[in-house]
């Protein structure tokens, strides 16, 4: 895991500063799993372990949702000789808009970080009406904390991250005052990092 740790730092896929998380919560560190897929032979490396224990495991789709998990599903199903696919978005609801899972086919699905775990549920959802199997999730990086699982398994991930947020009212970042607050999803949220640090 530290190994993946230091490839996700090399990339600037994982940042520590002042991050405004999209929960309204605040953390020390964000990951931005997206820096990571522009240098394949590092994704490839971070996701080595993951398609290693995909390999122990009888599955038939990886299912990528829209956007995080398409190249994470990719890599995956290249390392390991499986189908690739990916749900997206229609009038805001996640379908199968390009693709088909046949009847009975086991599926996994592919993430960049899980949280909570519970955005994933609407990919199992369409994984299910769409009469495929469900099995779990597989990630890149696990923050998922022991008093607040996932609802659907976590079957493997590339690092488990133990990595602490507050509410802004109870931030020690915020009363400490020597760090401004970084909102996720800026285009200016690298480099805002990087002078945070």
């Amino acid at each position: 895991m530290n190994d993946v740790l230091e490839i996700l730092k090399s990339c600037d896929a994982f940042l520590e500063g002042h991050f405004l998380l999209s929960s309204g919560r605040h953390s020390s560190a964000y990951c931005q799993m997206a820096y990571l897929q522009q240098y394949p032979e590092k994704c490839a490396a971070a996701m080595k372990p993951v398609a290693e224990k995909l390999r122990e495991l009888d599955v038939d789709v990886i299912v990528g949702p829209a956007m995080g998990g398409i190249v994470y599903a990719y890599e995956l199903a290249r390392q390991t000789g499986k189908r690739a696919i990916f749900t997206e978005r229609v009038d805001n609801v996640m379908t199968l808009k390009r693709f088909s899972i046949r009847l009975g086919e086991k599926c996994i699905i592919a993430e960049d970080v899980v949280t909570t775990g519970v955005s994933s549920l609407e990919t199992k959802r369409v994984i299910e009406e769409a009469g495929g199997e469900c099995l779990g999730i597989v990630c890149v990086v696990d923050r998922t904390k022991a008093d607040a699982p996932s609802p659907i398994p976590i079957l493997a991930s590339a690092a488990k991250l133990d990595l602490p947020n507050y509410a802004p009212e109870e931030c020690p970042i915020c009363k400490e005052g020597k760090l401004p607050l970084v909102h996720l999803g800026s285009r200016k949220m690298k480099e805002q990092a990087r002078q945070t640090l």
